[in-house]
């Protein structure tokens, strides 16, 4: 058979699919950019593996001409806002997110026409429509500098996850209206499973993600944004930690740290995988050859959205520097 020829989607079966995805990048300059809550497969042949921010990041940065986006969504969307002459592929058009489903752009406009002087940070979790109303985007990352930018004489508005702006406003000191969003994922762990498993390691460290529900936060030893949890893994000296966050981040946890236990969060049903996004699951290494293969699904983007949500998005990475 002639690998480089078009094979039925039902035939993947005998493609050799890191060799086939290796050879379409260099054929396509073409770069693989994934997340840390992707599978642990599409990590490995990631060209580049970050979380929201770094991700924005890289897409600014990369010379390829094509941008394969192995996440969700909203992130593909940054990676073609940055890059308005490059081709972005998104392996499946169906991994959304739950916080930009949960914040219509519509609704949230009608929303911050109720306050005087409004000044919206939109999480980066919300679509595309939603940041060009915003006057700055944020990440898990970046949020306390970027809240700390904001001149103290506007109404400080933010969206669409309540829990980090909970957090933001008990790390800050600084008010905050909130849109009321969370994750599906983040708001599904279990404070009584997790402080179970807690006794049972007694010696384990909770480390959680700030989207996290605030009963999970009051119990973690460190938040923080995921490139922060994986810093603090690698450095702290505890052996064994109960990780509340997407289960995704466990791979390169365990990569960089092999010698040291990592602990899934446990969400409250004892028989689901509801710790792992449904939505970055859909993405999977045939979805992600056929992309490269066929140059779609393609995502494309009117020019004048583009720009209005290009701004509040440059303003944070020019802030992030």
């Amino acid at each position: 058979m002639n690998l480089h020829q078009p094979i039925p989607v039902e035939d993947l079966s005998q493609v050799d699919l890191d060799q086939e995805i290796a050879r379409l990048k260099r054929e396509r300059n073409a770069v693989l950019l994934a997340h840390y809550y992707q599978d642990g497969e599409i990590q490995d042949m990631a060209d580049f593996i970050g979380d929201s921010l770094q991700l924005a990041q890289a897409a600014q940065k990369t010379n390829a001409d094509v941008i394969l986006f192995a996440g969700v969504h909203f992130m593909a969307e940054v990676a073609k806002i940055v890059n308005p002459t490059k081709t972005v592929l998104v392996p499946d058009m169906a991994a959304g997110c739950s916080l930009a489903d949960g914040c219509p752009a519509h609704r949230l406009k009608a929303w911050k026409s109720r306050f005087e002087k409004p000044f919206l940070i939109s999480y980066i979790n919300c679509s595309a429509e939603v940041k060009a109303e915003s006057d700055l985007i944020c990440t898990s990352s970046n949020a306390e500098k970027m809240v700390a930018s904001v001149p103290d004489d506007r109404t400080l508005l933010f969206a669409p996850d309540r829990n980090l702006g909970k957090y933001l406003v008990k790390k800050t000191g600084r008010h905050m209206e909130l849109w009321p969003g969370s994750c599906i994922v983040h708001e599904t762990f279990s404070l009584k499973r997790v402080l179970e498993l807690k006794r049972t390691h007694p010696g384990a460290k909770i480390i959680a993600h700030p989207e996290c529900e605030e009963p999970v936060l009051d119990e973690a030893e460190f938040i923080g944004s995921t490139s922060a949890l994986l810093k603090f893994a690698a450095e702290d000296s505890a052996s064994t930690f109960i990780v509340v966050t997407e289960s995704g981040i466990l791979h390169q946890m365990q990569k960089a740290n092999p010698e040291k236990t990592f602990l899934a969060g446990p969400p409250q049903a004892e028989s689901c995988s509801c710790n792992e996004c449904p939505f970055m699951r859909l993405n999977t290494p045939e979805k992600i050859y056929l992309a490269l293969r066929d140059l779609t699904p393609e995502l494309v983007m009117d020019t004048e959205l583009r720009l209005r949500a290009e701004r509040p998005i440059l303003r944070m990475l020019e802030l992030s520097r």
